[in-house]
């Protein structure tokens, strides 16, 4: 049999499981074991510019093993200056088997980072919440915002109420809205702090903080999921600091915690836990405690939930199956 090689368009994707949360939230518990275990490694992202002053692409490169075996890239432009009413992220996962090298495929992946951010969040909202979640607040609506929507409806099917908020609420847009639980939209946002949320996961494209002290309670869980949304004054306030992962990115990444680091006003060790220490370790705050959490984005993950997705593609004959070193008398896939 000649070889192959996979693409999976967005909707291969989504036909193949790549927004079911709760496939995600195994795939991120899986591979922080397996992280844990030594049978994973995420090299530093390497970039080159794009034109425009923040533009770049960037690749983060990665290797998982047990179920997954999948050793692969995820290449991502990033567009924040882009006019043309395309994402302006836009991301692209190279997949090689990690025990031979062979390649599998190549998978278009902005719902995948969507989702495994939001099952990244789902573990936070399950280990790090300092009580139980009855309401929760979501700030932004592009397609993070949207990804977790669609993590609590699917995995928080208990929640009272979610309160959602966006600069341009003319933006929203719900279409056949199913959850089993209300979804209240607001236009004003200073107002919404102050009341009782459970958990506040900002998802927004906020370069400069949107996010005050204010959002510091007792026994509330803040999720921050984009670049600088919450202020160094809040998270100072903060009684436990959580993250995904503390690594070299430290040094470059524009997420408000890092900023904080490189401005000498955060240091390493102030760190309570991170997903290993909330999945293996047990560790959980008290009922009191107001949790800050920094959701960075692991490339690891990206590189499980398209090896996850390719191998379900195959099965189900999805996307286009491309020629690949046709003089092999073997399959990519066997």
């Amino acid at each position: 049999m000649s070889a192959g090689f996979r693409y999976l368009s967005q909707q291969d994707v989504d036909a193949a499981g790549g927004n079911d949360a709760q496939q995600a939230w195994q795939d991120v518990c899986d591979v922080v074991t397996l992280m844990r275990q030594g049978q994973a490694e995420m090299p530093a992202e390497t970039h080159v510019r794009l034109a425009g002053d923040r533009g770049k692409a960037y690749a983060l490169p990665a290797r998982v093993g047990g179920r997954f075996n999948a050793a692969g890239v995820k290449w991502t432009a990033h567009r924040p200056d882009a006019d043309d009413g395309l994402p302006q992220a836009m991301a692209l996962t190279l997949i090689n088997r990690a025990d031979n090298g062979l390649p599998l495929g190549l998978v278009e992946s902005g719902s995948l980072t969507a989702a495994r951010t939001a099952a990244v969040t789902a573990v936070a909202l399950h280990h790090a919440a300092p009580r139980k979640l009855k309401r929760v607040l979501l700030l932004g609506a592009g397609v993070q915002a949207r990804a977790h929507l669609q993590m609590l409806s699917q995995l928080f099917p208990d929640l009272q109420r979610v309160d959602w908020w966006h600069r341009n609420p003319q933006k929203i847009v719900l279409a056949d809205w199913s959850a089993t639980w209300p979804l209240v939209q607001h236009a004003e946002l200073s107002p919404l702090l102050a009341q009782e949320f459970d958990a506040v996961i900002t998802c927004t494209s906020a370069a400069q903080p949107i996010v005050d002290s204010a959002v510091i309670k007792p026994g509330r869980l803040v999720v921050q999921v984009g670049y600088h949304e919450v202020n160094f004054a809040a998270i100072k306030q903060a009684d436990r600091v959580v993250v995904d992962l503390w690594g070299d990115f430290c040094a470059t990444s524009a997420k408000s915690l890092f900023q904080m680091y490189r401005a000498g006003e955060f240091n390493a060790g102030q760190v309570d836990a991170d997903l290993s220490n909330l999945l293996i370790d047990g560790w959980r705050p008290a009922a009191d405690d107001c949790v800050y959490f920094s959701s960075f984005g692991l490339n690891v993950f990206d590189i499980a939930l398209a090896s996850r997705v390719l191998a379900c593609a195959s099965d189900l004959k999805l996307g286009t199956l491309l020629p690949l070193f046709p003089e092999a008398p073997f399959s990519l896939e066997s």
